[in-house]
């Protein structure tokens, strides 16, 4: 028994897909995975097979035709086809995760490219018989070629998947600064995502009652975790997790300080919450200046912070950004609003060398 690649277009109407397996089946074809493509011309129907050793390409070929299947291609495949696609994904996904430069080999392996070239031009997407072009998110673009079969519309929305990751893992890579504090401790500074909820229930777990008071303004519990996702990806804005290597503590970085910047309209709301040993050392000023500087960049016209006005320590904070504000009283309660100098810049702060906070 040899395995075999074969696709080919069978009408999209009821029936046809049994009629093509059916040919197979009579020819001891043993399907091991099948696809199907959606299409205008028809259904795409791409199959792992184990064919009789008797049974060559031109057999292969015949027997689809039989089966009413049209532009058919056939080709030997090797044992690792057997994995199947959402594993050979999740798989190509990982390594992006990993390493976001390594796109190209990726989409490679992903279509069975026989090329995959990256051109600094943006070019708009789509699909030309056996040359499939894709934007690249971070700029520029990618032609990927083989010399069969053609590609389909359901491979060009997985490499577009793939490539908007890719994008989404080097954003955050870029985003991500070192902070060198004034007693000369060093934390990472980076946008939030989903998978950090543990670490940021535990930075709840270990903050005093008094501190999440402060920072939520009404009472001293934690958050539900369905509000803190909710924070750690804000529909508008953004939200910085601190981390930082702690002595005992296991293999991954703590989490220590968060910081949220929740947009609306062209205003956005801040607030910080720091562990209390990582208080009073500048962490909060450091986070707030980024804070500021992302909205500032993304055109919004003001920031807030509703600070109780027993919260000497943040009061302190927001008079070190040293910047124009306004504020009102209203019982114990502070509404600092800080205007900003909009920019049309729009390229985020790269950090390739530590920051040091002063």
């Amino acid at each position: 028994m040899a395995l075999w690649r074969i696709r080919a277009t069978v009408d999209d109407r009821p029936g046809y897909l049994s009629v093509l397996t059916a040919s197979l089946a009579l020819r001891g074809v043993n399907i091991l995975t099948v696809q199907v493509h959606t299409t205008e011309v028809g259904a795409v129907d791409d199959f792992l097979v184990d064919a009789p050793d008797s049974l060559d390409e031109a057999g292969l070929v015949a027997a689809v035709a039989r089966g009413r299947g049209r532009d058919c291609w056939v080709a030997r495949s090797e044992a690792r086809g057997l994995a199947d696609q959402p594993t050979r994904v999740l798989g190509l996904a990982t390594g992006l995760v990993r390493d976001p430069e390594a796109t190209g080999p990726a989409l490679a392996t992903l279509l069975a490219a026989d090329e995959v070239v990256w051109r600094c031009a943006p070019a708009a997407g789509g699909i030309d018989g056996t040359t499939l072009t894709l934007p690249d998110p971070t700029g520029g673009s990618y032609e990927v070629r083989r010399a069969a079969p053609t590609f389909t519309p359901a491979e060009y929305a997985r490499a577009q998947a793939l490539t908007e990751l890719a994008a989404t893992v080097a954003r955050r890579a870029v985003d991500q600064v070192t902070l060198v504090l004034p007693d000369g401790a060093e934390l990472t500074v980076r946008p939030a995502g989903a998978d950090d909820l543990p670490g940021v229930l535990e930075l709840h777990r270990r903050c005093s009652a008094r501190t999440r008071h402060r920072r939520y303004l009404g009472g001293a519990a934690s958050p539900a975790p369905a509000r803190l996702r909710r924070l750690l990806e804000p529909t508008q804005g953004l939200t910085l997790v601190a981390t930082a290597a702690e002595p005992g503590a296991a293999a991954e970085p703590t989490v220590v300080a968060m910081a949220n910047l929740l947009a609306e309209g062209d205003e956005a709301e801040a607030a910080l919450l720091v562990r209390d040993d990582w208080q009073r050392r500048g962490l909060g000023t450091a986070l707030l200046r980024r804070l500021v500087g992302h909205a500032e960049r993304g055109g919004l016209a003001a920031v807030l912070l509703h600070v109780q006005a027993e919260n000497a320590p943040m009061l302190r904070t927001l008079a070190r950004l040293a910047r124009p504000s306004a504020a009102e009283r209203d019982g114990g309660l502070v509404t600092v609003t800080l205007p900003l100098a909009t920019s049309a810049a729009t390229t985020s702060v790269a950090a390739e060398s530590p920051q040091v906070v002063g």
